[in-house]
């Protein structure tokens, strides 16, 4: 595992390979991104920080989570950069309109938050619930993404 600093603070990157298998808010700093495909995951993150990447085309493997979970990161995964959807709203995408609590477990053990974006999950009314990395973070991302698409929007 490397460390990214960013701006929801440091976060601890796992790869097998070129593939991310793990993201953890608040990792220790430690060792820096050693090989290069984690220079390139590393360059990814910042480049999203700094505003200048909206899609990572990263290779991730989701490991572990019940099969429910994993179909919940799917479409997690579609959310478009930028956007929100509620729990609710995936629950029925799912075709489980009564699920959306269950949703919100499973958006918590998501094990690649910000790349596989979770954050973009919110409640009802768009109302800032539940993060696993806390409200704070995902409130940043949140207003990263706006002001980025706002800007690309209006130049």
């Amino acid at each position: 595992m490397f460390v990214v600093d960013s701006l929801i603070g440091p976060l601890g990157v796992e790869t097998v390979g070129e593939t991310v298998v793990g993201v953890r808010f608040g990792a220790r700093p430690g060792p820096a991104a050693a090989t290069p495909a984690d220079h390139a995951v590393a360059a990814r993150l910042e480049a999203y920080f700094a505003g200048e990447l909206t899609d990572f085309e990263l290779p991730v493997e989701m490991r572990g989570g019940s099969e429910f979970e994993r179909r919940v990161w799917a479409e997690i995964a579609k959310i478009p950069y930028g956007e929100m959807i509620t729990y609710g709203s995936i629950a029925n995408a799912l075709g489980d309109p009564g699920a959306a609590r269950a949703v919100g477990t499973a958006c918590n053990h998501n094990p690649v938050p910000v790349i596989v974006p979770c954050h973009r999950v919110v409640g009802a009314g768009g109302k800032m619930v539940g993060f696993g990395g806390g409200i704070e973070r995902k409130r940043k991302l949140l207003e990263l993404e706006a002001r980025v698409a706002l800007t690309r929007a209006w130049g």
